[in-house]
């Protein structure tokens, strides 16, 4: 099973601010939605509960939550308490590859689990409070890179970038 984590994140590694977003980029938003799409999705309880309540749990997808709440409830979703736990749930489900969409916890948690990113690369410094582990580029080939112009629904340039791990 492919192990991938899926994030979109500024130049200085910047995730998210006050629990949301930072920035509203809805090609970002459709290119998640189709990249994960039909597959099963670990997420932090903080994560979780960032999402709005119409998109509780994402729709066409497990949903597993990881959070050291023992009684905590999502409901549409299977709560687990560790990133370990989740990857083993998704891989009973015979997933060909698993997302780890964070946050920052569980990105960092993850990486070392990883065998593919996808990551947004926003071409733009902003303000935020959760940032991305810092990535070694030595351990990753890219594999594909495609370009989205600034334009009137999205303030900033950004790349859909995949990595792969090396071997």
């Amino acid at each position: 099973m492919i192990i991938s984590l899926i994030a979109a994140l500024t130049t200085n590694r910047v995730i998210g601010k006050n629990n949301d977003l930072p920035w509203r980029l809805p090609d970002d938003m459709k290119y998640f939605i189709q990249t994960t799409k039909g597959h099963a999705v670990i997420m932090g309880r903080k994560n979780y509960d960032s999402l709005p309540d119409k998109f509780k749990p994402l729709p066409n997808r497990m949903n597993i939550v990881v959070t050291r709440q023992k009684d905590f409830k999502a409901p549409g979703c299977k709560v687990v308490h560790s990133l370990d736990e989740a990857i083993e749930l998704a891989k009973t489900t015979n997933e060909e590859e698993v997302f780890n969409i964070g946050g920052a916890e569980l990105f960092t948690q993850g990486m070392a689990h990883a065998n593919r990113l996808y990551l947004t690369e926003i071409q733009t410094e902003l303000q935020g409070d959760t940032y991305f582990p810092v990535l070694n580029k030595s351990e990753w080939i890219e594999i594909s890179r495609i370009h989205h112009h600034s334009d009137d629904r999205h303030a900033y340039a950004f790349d859909f970038v995949v990595y792969n791990r090396k071997l």
